[in-house]
């Protein structure tokens, strides 16, 4: 198999195989506190990179199915037969694809704050501060500091200046594939298809304050997921897993840990 092809990792710990999939933007390092977290509870923690962002490979495809299967290489690769899955936000999506075509890889899915619906594009402002960036500076605070100003949010900002790396000369460049991402935003909010079901028992993790999932919407994830459990974690929003770290992790932990 093609190891440039194969999603990038770094993989910590020991034990029950647990895969996490980030959102839109975002890199597997985004996780590491809390894999740390999961390591110490006996598990051996793989911190993907999607195609387009991180350190994995770059592709003009960006769709779920493709994605699903980047798992799915990335999974025999590794010889993981039966594993737990966390995906947040677009990374749940493809999560849902995998677990709906490989539904006998999953032994554990949690969902967090997504849901089985479309979603239209809603990230054009992201982008827009993103091409607002000088990547010829060679100073980084620069280029947090446009960031921040873009987009009147420090923790948004943060978390994309996560995205820049430094080149040989001294300037910088987006680690995530910029132009195939803010191509394919409506493809990235596609919903499941109608006839997909998963039937084995499945968290949705729902942030409190986070419009991502409407009461609206749980019908149609017992639809598609009809044992789906769906936890709402208080004074939270869309990044639950770091606004409300140690409570995310105790509800997650104690669905990974039941039989």
């Amino acid at each position: 198999m093609d190891k440039q092809k194969i999603l990038h990792s770094k993989i910590i710990g020991e034990g029950k195989p647990l895969i996490i999939l980030h959102g839109l933007l975002g890199m597997g390092d985004n996780w590491i506190t809390l894999a740390r977290k999961y390591t110490d509870k006996g598990f051996q923690v793989h911190l993907v990179d999607q195609r387009n962002h991180g350190k994995s490979f770059h592709s003009d495809e960006m769709n779920y199915e493709e994605m699903s299967l980047d798992l799915k290489k990335y999974a025999d690769y590794y010889r993981l037969t039966n594993f737990d899955l966390i995906g947040h936000s677009m990374g749940g999506k493809t999560a849902m694809y995998f677990a709906i075509n490989y539904p006998e890889m999953i032994n554990k899915l949690i969902i967090v704050d997504i849901s089985p619906k479309y979603y239209p594009p809603h990230h054009h402002f992201i982008f827009q501060a993103i091409h607002s960036v000088d990547l010829k500076t060679t100073d980084r605070r620069t280029i947090e500091n446009s960031l921040i100003n873009k987009l009147q949010n420090k923790t948004i900002a943060a978390f994309l200046a996560k995205n820049i790396k430094r080149k040989k000369d001294g300037t910088f460049q987006w680690k995530a594939n910029i132009p195939v991402l803010e191509e394919n935003l409506d493809i990235l909010g596609e919903p499941l298809s109608p006839m997909s079901v998963y039937e084995k028992p499945v968290v949705f993790i729902k942030g409190e304050k986070s419009p991502y999932i409407q009461d609206e919407d749980i019908a149609l994830i017992k639809a598609h997921f009809p044992k789906a459990e769906i936890i709402k974690i208080p004074d939270s929003g869309h990044w639950v897993h770091s606004e409300q770290q140690q409570l995310f992790f105790e509800k997650t932990l104690d669905f990974l840990g039941k039989k």
